[in-house]
């Protein structure tokens, strides 16, 4: 079996819903949404999948960046878009389904977006 490239295309926040919506067209499903926080910047990738073939948009935004949803293109996009405001605080505008942060119960709100866990440094700088 011939193992093919699954490209991941870095894009700016404007360009999301554009190319979200190319994706859709072209009769891709949303596989997944993923979220990360680096320094002070949330790496967020968009992950589409059609006949076997992956392909990924990414995201680089600053802590405090309102990225859109897109939800209004795939529906069940509200879940992760949900997922990331409550674990990381990450503002998506126009959520279909917007818990508002009443998604997930978490002991500490944003648990996600700070460099320690429990006290200790988890990640650091080279």
């Amino acid at each position: 079996m011939k193992e093919e490239e699954e490209p991941i295309t870095t894009i700016a926040p404007d360009d999301l819903l554009d190319k979200v919506r190319a994706y859709d067209d072209a009769g891709f499903r949303l596989v997944q949404i993923s979220c990360t926080k680096i320094e002070e910047t949330f790496e967020i990738t968009y992950c589409f999948d059609q006949d076997y073939r992956l392909d990924s948009l990414r995201l680089h935004v600053p802590i405090g960046t309102t990225i859109p949803s897109i939800s209004g293109i795939y529906w069940g996009a509200f879940i992760y878009e949900n997922e990331m405001h409550d674990f990381f605080g990450v503002e998506v505008a126009g959520i279909n389904v917007d818990y508002k942060g009443n998604l997930l119960k978490t002991a500490k709100k944003y648990p996600f977006s700070n460099v320690t866990f429990r006290g200790e440094v988890t990640c650091r700088k080279k």
